[in-house]
């Protein structure tokens, strides 16, 4: 029996593994892909952290963080995070994370976007990337079992308690029944919506998130999308904030600056914005900082920007558009991790715990997933024990996706949901994007409800049962569609201003929004509350 089954293994999931592995002898790690593919990759710029309490204050990240998250963020969660922050980079130290050092040989600090201070460490512009090969290389030295190329399906809910999940192994098709006693969700989050248009991977599709929505959970601020100002324009390539945080500048094509790099994201991105729909090109210029200082900091920037551009960033300017980034919405959980279904736990970015609110500060999403990957991983090992066993038998929901995948390998594909998909992205970026208003979210909700209507027409044309990601894709595209739904109706209930929505027509806060909006779903119908 699996005493702890953790669903997604970037940051968060591998985090939490190696907490619960200290306890409990069956702990398995369950994904899409594969461990180094995961998203916490994408996080360049650094992780948050005082070290040093002459220099900055814990109170002072506290204090950034909220405004970051505009009144929405949980205040407890906010300060759990933060007051544990150096003991948390003391641990990715200790494991071996290579982070970049000073001239004293203390780790390397950097300043990013919103914060008072420096305090992010970092490792080069490769801080995401080497945190997740060492948490991977240090889960291998502890035995923790891996199952890659399974998607999640549902879970197994009996009675208000969950026991475990249902998935598709990709390379055969087959439908799977995984049960555990503890199920801990870290399977990221839903910007791979925006397709086309976001610095995301495309299995980032949020499969987890729409599989608890189906079971009953609660969401909760699904309308915060963060959009990176800095994207490489044509093909979303993610130029990190380190870039600004090392000096960089933001400037029209007359090499003219206008506006405060390093304010919070959410600013930057929609001043970018703005001079794009006035037809007019922006550009990151890194040409001062020479080659030496852009070699040492930003390597990775630099092959980027020239193996997918053609461009050096000593020489050239570097055009750039915002791109859907990172989803502050998600699971709701408590600070423990609980959602409302027992024995459910979610971490990292399908989660919403209230440590981001609005809008997330640059540099936390990091201590995120591995401040409260710990945690729950440690508490949930603990708990685990008092659970004896759960009953093994075919459950329905085991039975009926079973079902559901063989109706679909029967069902001729009449309408190409991959058409549909582009289009997604497209009209989510446009219309629920950087700017939105009631008549945009309204136009696109009724296309939403159309692709709904036709999804009883849409197949797939490949019938081989190895490798089908024709089949793996359809079903992304249908957890997707549901997302779409919680996105706009939470967007339209919000009729304000505030972080990382911005609507033209309630172009300010309002105190009377000051709430988070939580969405469930009951007898097919996704219902939304500000509370």
């Amino acid at each position: 029996m699996i005493d702890v089954l953790i669903i997604g293994s970037g940051g968060a999931g591998l985090s939490a593994a190696l907490e619960a592995k200290k306890n409990c002898e069956n702990v398995v790690v369950l994904s899409k892909t594969y461990p180094t593919m995961s998203q916490t990759s994408q996080a360049q710029g650094g992780i948050n952290a005082i070290l040093n309490n002459s220099k900055d204050t814990v109170q002072n990240h506290i204090d950034d963080t909220i405004k970051s998250a505009h009144s929405i963020g949980d205040i407890d969660t906010i300060k759990y995070m933060c007051e544990n922050s150096k003991e948390t980079i003391s641990w990715l130290d200790d494991i071996g994370v290579p982070f970049s050092r000073d001239e004293n040989n203390n780790i390397a600090q950097r300043k990013l976007g919103g914060a008072l201070n420096p305090r992010a460490c970092y490792s080069s512009d490769y801080t995401g990337l080497k945190i997740l090969h060492t948490l991977y290389d240090t889960c291998l030295k502890e035995y923790i079992e891996f199952i890659s190329e399974n998607m999640l399906l549902n879970f197994i809910v009996d009675n208000g308690v969950v026991k475990g999940i249902t998935s598709l192994d990709i390379a055969t098709s087959e439908v799977k029944q995984i049960l555990a006693k503890k199920v801990v969700v870290a399977s990221g989050g839903y910007a791979g919506i925006y397709s086309g248009f976001t610095t995301n991977s495309t299995a980032t599709t949020g499969d987890a998130i729409a599989a608890a929505l189906r079971v009953g959970c609660e969401v909760s601020n699904m309308e915060y999308i963060q959009f990176h100002p800095t994207s490489m324009r044509g093909n979303c390539i993610l130029i990190s904030e380190s870039a600004r945080g090392e000096g960089g500048y933001l400037v029209t094509k007359d090499e003219k600056r206008f506006v405060d790099e390093l304010q919070a994201r959410d600013v930057v991105a929609r001043a970018i914005y703005e001079k794009i729909q006035d037809e007019q090109e922006v550009y990151l210029d890194l040409r001062h900082l020479g080659l030496e200082k852009i070699k040492e900091s930003m390597p990775q920037e630099y092959d980027l920007a020239l193996q997918f551009s053609g461009l050096k960033l000593d020489q050239d300017l570097i055009p750039i558009q915002p791109a859907a980034h990172y989803t502050m919405g998600g699971i709701k959980t408590n600070l423990e991790g609980e959602t409302n279904i027992k024995n459910l736990y979610a971490i990292g970015e399908c989660s919403s715990n209230g440590v981001h609110g609005a809008n997330r500060l640059g540099g936390n999403s990091l201590l995120e997933i591995v401040t409260f990957g710990r945690l729950v991983g440690k508490n949930v090992s603990l708990d685990s024990k008092e659970i004896v066993s759960i009953e093994n038998k075919e459950y329905s929901v085991f039975i009926n996706d079973k079902k559901n995948i063989e109706d679909i390998f029967d069902l001729e594909s009449k309408v190409d949901f991959y058409d549909k998909r582009q289009i997604m992205g497209k009209l989510f970026y446009e219309d629920v994007g950087l700017f939105r208003t009631q008549e945009s979210l309204q136009k696109v909700f009724k296309e939403i409800k159309s692709w709904e209507h036709e999804l009883k027409l849409m197949g797939i044309s490949d019938k081989s049962r190895v490798y089908n990601t024709n089949l793996k894709e359809l079903l992304e595209f249908q957890n997707m569609l549901d997302l779409c739904d919680a996105i706009v109706i939470s967007a339209l209930a919000r009729k304000e201003s505030r972080g990382a929505h911005y609507r033209l027509d309630y172009t300010s806060e309002s105190a009377d929004f000051q709430r988070e909006t939580t969405v469930s779903k009951k007898q097919d119908k996704i219902l939304v509350e500000l509370v």
